[in-house]
């Protein structure tokens, strides 16, 4: 990055900041902010004789609003570090132990709330003031508004258990927030009056508190949830939190105190686990050493306290550059552009590569190559551009040509876009016969659909080039003689991919028919298909009713079968099949320990891959679905589940298991 770079950087994020703090109309995501925050203290790190006062990492929040009296916080509300992985909190714990050796250390971890920071102060037990976090130094006064939060305390409860409480001051700090169903609420009010709807609970929980008219905090159900307090002796922040039950506030019941690394990681992962099913939003969880003295010893640096550190979950957006724009033919001819990305680590995996749908999309978000852009998981599984930062745009970008694009990449091939499609598709697939019917080879002989070992994509480009196949069923009749002439092929690659071939003469029938590549046929339909009508000669013979009978047979799904097998072209290359001796394998009919049931996966499972999962819920007698369904029986959750899965299941009552349990119900299958 230029010092160039790196000021429009500074000037886009400072902007950002003053839509999140000031405004509270943030234009883009934590995740995202937090993406470009970290290029800028990576620049930063590197150059910081060039870091001036006016940074963003020399400051907590933003100015405070005009709107409403300013307070200084007596102790101030510092911000706190960021990790980003386990290993990142791994280091902050040796850092401290560096700091003080010999010390017990002992963690207190919370779920981190997404709300609006407020310091409560009570004045001899009596609720005197609200303000807000603001810049840490200096605060708003909300006081009318915080005073129309049901759940909070108006007066301490009496009592001698608490007289020193009651007496002085004692500043209780928490996050005000909303719960989604409390959005839903509000959102289908506004919508049936006509007005604007809100983008997340932590905008509306923040604006609300900042309206001058309390009437309009008094409206909403607004959740004030403690996490801090300041005033007498507190040991620890887990007596703190025993206190907040005392005194009547309320917190978040799953804190607690973690007495060493495993301890830590196993609360990390607990709470992680559970966060789709809190009601409130959350991206990641409070670290804190418990003991207040050692606490307050460690000190600070820079913006926040040594002692404490945020833990935020795997981001769902990131940003990252795009390098190029590839513009791939399927084997359908079809034209499907993906950006060439900078690798970014995303929902838990490194990803290099987005869809960008087509030539429609690309002008829609007008992505370039060069730009900044903001990448997100679609489906859990698909990285997708959302849409480029076009501040950090370089000067001297050039719109995407789509058109062009092809030609270049495509040279002497013809496409063409049909009146109401959105994709290009070759104009000619007689034009590019050899490069569809390479890729048609590669796809049949895949692990996922026949598994021909050693019919690749580049021995199929040979067989091809060679003239050796002309369509799929040729592959049956192939001889070690003709081999041996190509490159790559000695006595022995050509003997073992004979062989190969050979043995596949009678193929799964659910693996043949996805082998085929009949257009908007995957693998889980494929699997549909074979299971419901059990032998190629009833698969053949369907007609459009019967397949649309199926459970996830749409109509386009069954008119593209039935057009497939009525293709004159196609009926001669089973014919060939048949007459090579090419028979799938009848399809069994299901028994097991998942007999009837419908799996679906979230996340990456350790023990195996999701092909080889798909495999063995089938031997179990079970049906992978892509996606939650009333039909669905189980969500196994991997590392890194999805969003969108978890929530999907909890909304339909779906059973959730772990992966250990998700093995003990495949029982034996192989």
């Amino acid at each position: 990055m230029t010092h160039k770079e790196y000021l429009r950087l500074l000037k886009l994020l400072q902007r950002y900041n003053y839509e999140y703090h000031t405004l509270d109309t943030p234009s883009v995501s934590d995740a995202v902010y937090d993406n470009l925050l970290a290029e800028l203290k990576a620049y930063e790190a590197a150059n910081p004789a060039r870091v001036g006062d006016h940074s963003l990492t020399r400051r907590v929040g933003d100015q405070p609003s005009d709107k409403f009296q300013k307070v200084e916080h007596v102790y101030p509300m510092l911000s706190l570090a960021d990790a980003f992985s386990f290993e990142e909190v791994v280091q902050w714990q040796g850092r401290l132990e560096k700091l003080a050796p010999g010390e017990d250390w002992q963690y207190f971890v919370d779920i981190k709330m997404d709300g609006l920071a407020l310091a409560v102060i009570y004045e001899d037990g009596i609720f005197s003031q609200a303000v807000t976090r603001g810049d840490g130094l200096v605060g708003e006064d909300v006081t009318a508004n915080a005073r129309t939060i049901r759940n909070l305390p108006l007066a301490l409860p009496p009592g001698k258990k608490f007289a020193k409480y009651l007496r002085g001051r004692l500043e209780v700090r928490g996050e005000v927030i909303l719960y989604e169903s409390e959005l839903a609420r509000i959102n289908a009010a506004a919508a049936e009056s006509g007005q604007p709807t809100y983008a997340n609970t932590r905008n509306l929980a923040a604006g609300t508190m900042r309206q001058l008219d309390p009437k309009v905090a008094a409206a909403r159900r607004l959740v004030f949830k403690a996490y801090d307090a300041f005033g007498p002796v507190l040991n620890s922040h887990a007596e703190v939190y025993r206190l907040f039950k005392d005194l009547g506030f309320s917190h978040n019941g799953r804190a607690g105190v973690c007495a060493d690394t495993k301890s830590l990681l196993k609360k990390i992962k607990a709470l992680e686990k559970n966060r789709r099913r809190l009601p409130f939003s959350s991206d990641g969880l409070v670290i804190k050493v418990d003991d207040r003295e050692l606490f307050d010893r460690l000190g600070s640096v820079g913006k926040g306290p040594r002692g404490a550190l945020a833990y935020k979950y795997p981001p769902e957006q990131a940003t990252t550059k795009v390098k190029g724009i590839v513009l791939q033919i399927g084997r359908t001819g079809a034209v499907t552009p993906v950006a060439v990305l900078e690798p970014v680590l995303l929902a838990g995996s490194t990803v290099s590569h987005a869809s960008l749908h087509n030539a429609d999309e690309i002008n829609r978000l007008d992505v370039r190559i060069g730009d900044t852009v903001v990448v997100f998981k679609a489906g859990d599984i698909i990285p997708k551009v959302e849409g480029p930062l076009k501040e950090l745009r370089p000067r001297r970008s050039v719109k995407f040509d789509f058109e062009a694009e092809l030609a270049r990449q495509h040279p002497g091939l013809r496409f063409r876009r049909a009146e109401g499609e959105v994709a290009y598709r070759l104009a000619d697939l007689n034009s590019a016969k050899d490069k569809m019917l390479m890729l048609s080879l590669t796809h049949y002989g895949s692990r996922a659909a026949v598994d021909i070992d050693g019919l690749g994509e580049a021995n199929s480009r040979l067989l091809v080039a060679a003239d050796l196949v002309s369509d799929l069923a040729d592959i049956y009749a192939l001889t070690s003689e003709q081999l041996l002439p190509l490159e790559r092929f000695g006595e022995l690659a050509s003997g073992n991919l004979v062989t190969a071939v050979g043995a596949r003469k009678k193929p799964p029938l659910n693996r043949f028919i996805f082998g085929l590549g009949i257009p908007r046929v995957g693998q889980q339909t494929a699997a549909d298909l074979a299971g419901h009508f059990k032998t190629w000669r009833a698969f053949a013979a369907a007609s459009g009713t019967d397949l649309t009978d199926l459970d996830g047979i749409g109509d386009k799904t069954a008119q593209s079968i039935v057009a497939w097998l009525a293709d004159p072209a196609n009926r001669r290359l089973l014919k060939k099949f048949e007459k090579l001796g090419v028979a799938p394998a009848d399809a069994e009919i299901a028994a097991g320990p998942l007999a009837g049931k419908n799996l679906v996966l979230t996340g990456t499972l350790q023990s195996r891959g999701r092909e080889a999962a798909r495999q063995q819920i089938a031997a179990a007698g079970g049906r992978l679905q892509g996606q939650i369904s009333a039909a669905t029986d189980y969500l196994v959750i991997g590392r890194n589940p999805g969003r969108g899965k978890l929530d999907k299941a909890a909304a339909a009552g779906v059973k959730t298991v772990l992966e250990d349990e998700f093995v003990k119900l495949l029982g034996d299958a192989p």
